[in-house]
């Protein structure tokens, strides 16, 4: 199994990175600020304005609700190996992330809420390591803001529906056994922190980990390309930034997965504390 791994990473590795170089090895791509705003693919300027990172955008969430939908429609008792890996994962989520900190009624109410983050999430990361695209699609704000808006309205909506609307903002707002003078300082606080931190934090976490991702990886392929380009031995030394990329590659898969994983885990825990009585 880990064999079969290694080879899908350097196939992978090879059609995302080392081919394109070779098409074209003269034209030497430098990585920067500019790779996260992309030229206009069509209807520049307009507010459709579709780029590479758009197309990213559609191309993932077609894909997951494609695979997803087909799954659903063609459950069997003896599951085949999609079904087995889409199910293995969506049992994971709410098991080990849902129940696991919410409880079992709780932690099956959210499971949906918690898969969707999940699965939307390294969806959209993965893009970054996809051959043709070569950019997540949430290494720009917008993406991570929208998870981090959905997460942020679902842990709101989750306390006022279980805690009721006045109770859930006084339990968040003005915490309890505190003397009343306090809450001139602590509920300021709290509020900055509950309504504005968190879904700051969330959206901005998962940016710069997605941020440093893609530089890293372009930096890798950037370097071998000018090696291979240059004169004299310092094309051997190509070899050793090539294999830099295949490694930073397989690492670009698993932060994929652990920023899915980081992503959904705090919002479940941000469920958790609207949703318990403090």
């Amino acid at each position: 199994m880990g064999a079969i791994v290694i080879v899908a990473i350097l196939i992978w590795s090879f059609f995302a990175g080392f081919l394109p170089m070779m098409e074209n090895p003269a034209e030497i791509h430098q990585p920067g600020v500019g790779d996260f705003f992309p030229e206009a693919a069509i209807w520049e300027g307009t507010v459709f304005e579709v780029n590479r990172l758009v197309i990213a955008r559609i191309l993932a969430a077609v894909v997951v609700c494609a695979v997803v939908g087909i799954v659903a429609l063609r459950v069997t008792k003896v599951p085949t190996r999609g079904q087995a890996a889409i199910e293995v994962v969506a049992e994971y989520v709410r098991r080990n992330i849902g129940i696991e900190l919410m409880g079992n009624k709780r932690g099956r109410r959210y499971a949906i809420t918690l898969a969707v983050i999940f699965f939307g999430v390294f969806a959209m990361n993965l893009t970054g390591i996809i051959p043709g695209i070569n950019i997540a699609a949430s290494s720009v704000m917008s993406v991570p803001l929208v998870f981090a808006v959905f997460a942020y309205v679902s842990f709101v909506v989750a306390g006022i529906r279980e805690r009721g609307g006045l109770r859930f903002f006084k339990e968040q707002l003005m915490p309890a056994g505190v003397p009343k003078l306090m809450y001139l300082l602590l509920t300021p606080i709290e509020l900055f922190s509950t309504f504005v931190v968190r879904p700051c934090s969330l959206a901005i976490r998962l940016l710069a980990n997605m941020i440093a991702g893609h530089i890293l990886l372009a930096t890798c392929y950037f370097g071998t390309q000018s090696l291979l380009v240059a004169t004299g031995g310092l094309k051997i030394i190509s070899v050793a930034t090539f294999a830099g990329a295949i490694a930073v590659t397989a690492f670009e898969l698993f932060v994929a997965l652990l920023q899915a994983y980081v992503f959904t885990l705090l919002t479940a825990v941000y469920i958790k504390m609207s949703v318990e009585a403090h």
